[in-house]
């Protein structure tokens, strides 16, 4: 019975991992905003030793789009509506938010690494759940 057990245990944690690009919570978020022929592009790698979910959000805070992306993958969000943008993270129990503002222009492709380094940390704020899931 112990052996039963310590085959099923790993099936089962890692059964619960998503696979990068997941919208593990499209449940709790309107639709994505898409903006077709904009050819416009923003890859997004995560360059964590951890998993983490991705959300992006319109220059007046508005939601865009959300991914989950495991650790040391990379998601490409396709035909982004031409805007100024901002990347907001959550990453083990920590919510994030990018200070940088990126502006998407018609056929642009942007790139956007994120990674924790605590020398990094002013280009960070930490954020609640409640501003995460804010719509």
């Amino acid at each position: 019975m112990k052996n039963l057990l310590f085959l099923i245990l790993p099936i089962l944690v890692f059964s619960q991992r998503g696979n990068t690009g997941d919208t593990t919570f499209a449940a709790r978020f309107p639709e994505d905003v898409k903006q077709e022929g904009t050819f416009s592009e923003l890859v997004i790698i995560n360059e964590t030793d951890h998993d983490i979910i991705v959300l992006v959000r319109g220059q007046n805070d508005e939601y865009l789009r959300h991914v989950y992306i495991r650790t040391k993958e990379e998601f490409t969000f396709k035909e982004m509506p031409i805007t100024r943008f901002y990347v907001q993270f959550k990453a083990k129990e920590f919510y994030f938010e990018d200070l940088k503002r990126t502006v998407v222009n018609f056929g642009e492709r942007h790139s956007f690494q994120f990674f924790y380094d605590p020398k990094q940390q002013i280009n960070y704020k930490k954020i609640t759940e409640a501003d995460f899931f804010k719509h």
